[in-house]
């Protein structure tokens, strides 16, 4: 057999952990799939830890570690980006293979790090940084590397799956539920990440790359929390056969590509629809294949570790014929990578939900609707409820078709403008998914 390899495990959180783990646990299989003895030698931690194997060295001194003579592959998952990215351009100029959980390292300098693998002959692996337990990195690099892709659409943030899903079903409201998920560790104190969209921004970035052979720009996507989301709404588009979800979506369209995170109704027919609690799932439309759809766990020591470990395993495998860096990091050759434009929030195309507080009046809908038409807006439907007429105050909830959203916004300022509307009119998007 060949010679062991030995991995340094920086950072003995909830994932780290979870990796020893497995790797305790699995040895046979992975030295019968891999040929290969797999052996940890360093882990990095501030502070000592008595449950671990004696014969691993723990230290807190990542750079030592990153630089060791016995380590072949670093697996970073300390988190954050300053120190991870200074530890991890460390051990690539060490000619150290990484293999990262970090989307947020990634999505803001993955570029950076990529080229300086590139540079010293090693290869970044990053499975576990989007939707955990679903290999969707290893998907779209590898397994529809012979499609176009079109578009892909994903729930790629269990928290706030659990929240809309836990208000679709049960009817709770956001700030509830929001408290649930923080009791049960599914979100952070600090849940901003989440509960705004830019833990999903981060993967989306990353899979956009992939997906359309462009260069990392996290920077551009355009990011919508689910933190005004009302209950109301999400019984009304209940009413209207829609589900409501906090989506990634990037598109490709003939004047550039979209690249957004935002809640979105979408048929509740539909197999995202009923994606729910911490579940993630990304759907894939590409030619020729068509649309496919992938679903599993998106976090969690053992779906992270998993995925870690898949990385690490694909490594090994290459050493043996020196086939390590044989799929691009961003799955096109390096040279190849387009500048397509990524197109503003003016330019990008989609359904809406809106939702008109106005007053119990003759001729409002009138004036809404001839807005609309004045700005070629066509109307899918209407939804009006007569159960606020007590108060003089009636919702009403329209259905938009398709339309850039610069001219939305140019409707809904004038409809604002008009003395029936009380207040500011609620706009959700709306996809097909077709």
């Amino acid at each position: 057999m060949n010679k062991p390899i030995n991995l340094a495990v920086l950072g003995l959180g909830t994932v780290g952990t979870g990796v020893l783990t497995l790797i305790k646990d699995n040895l046979d299989e992975l030295t019968r799939r891999s040929g290969r003895q797999i052996k940890v030698t360093h882990a990095g931690t501030r502070r000592q830890r008595d449950d671990i194997d004696s014969t691993i060295q723990q230290s807190a001194d990542l750079m030592a570690i990153a630089e060791s003579d016995d380590v072949d592959i670093v697996i970073e998952v300390i988190g954050g980006t300053d120190v991870a990215k200074e530890v991890i351009m460390h051990a690539i100029r060490h000619k150290k293979h990484i293999v990262t959980a970090n989307k947020a390292l990634l999505a803001k300098h993955g570029n950076e790090i990529f080229a300086l693998a590139e540079e010293h002959g090693v290869q970044v692996r990053y499975e576990a940084s989007v939707a955990g337990g679903i290999p969707i990195i290893k998907i779209v690099r590898e397994a529809l590397a012979a499609n176009k892709v079109d578009w892909l659409a994903g729930i790629i943030n269990g928290t706030g799956n659990f929240i809309m899903s836990e208000m679709q079903l049960k009817n709770r409201k956001f700030d509830e539920v929001l408290a649930e998920a923080q009791a049960l560790g599914y979100a952070e104190a600090d849940p901003t990440f989440d509960v705004e969209g830019i833990d999903a921004a981060h993967k989306l970035s990353l899979l956009a790359s992939i997906a359309f052979g462009l260069p990392i720009q996290f920077d551009k996507v355009y990011c919508e929390g689910i933190t005004k989301i009302h209950l109301q709404d999400v019984v009304y588009a209940k009413e209207l056969g829609y589900t409501i979800k906090h989506l990634g979506f990037a598109i490709r369209r003939e004047t550039g590509i979209e690249l957004r995170v935002h809640p979105t109704l979408i048929p509740e027919e539909t197999l995202l629809a009923n994606v729910n609690g911490v579940k993630n799932a990304v759907m894939i439309d590409a030619h020729p294949l068509g649309q496919s759809l992938y679903y599993g766990d998106g976090a969690g020591a053992g779906a992270t570790a998993s995925a870690v470990m898949a990385d690490v395993m694909d490594l090994v495998r290459g050493m043996d014929c020196n086939q390590h860096g044989s799929v691009p990091h961003l799955a096109f050759s390096p040279q190849k990578l387009l500048d397509t434009p990524i197109l503003t929030s003016d330019e990008m195309t989609s359904g809406y939900y809106l939702r008109l507080t106005v007053k119990d009046e003759l001729g409002v809908l009138a004036d809404v609707t001839r807005i609309l038409s004045d700005n070629g807006i066509n109307i899918d439907a209407i939804l009006q409820h007569d159960d606020h007429k007590q108060t003089g105050e009636v919702p009403v909830i329209i259905l938009i078709q398709p339309v850039i959203e610069k001219q939305m916004n140019n409707a809904i300022s004038k409809i604002e403008s008009l003395d029936a509307v009380i207040e500011p009119v609620v706009r959700i998007r709306l996809e097909s998914l077709n």
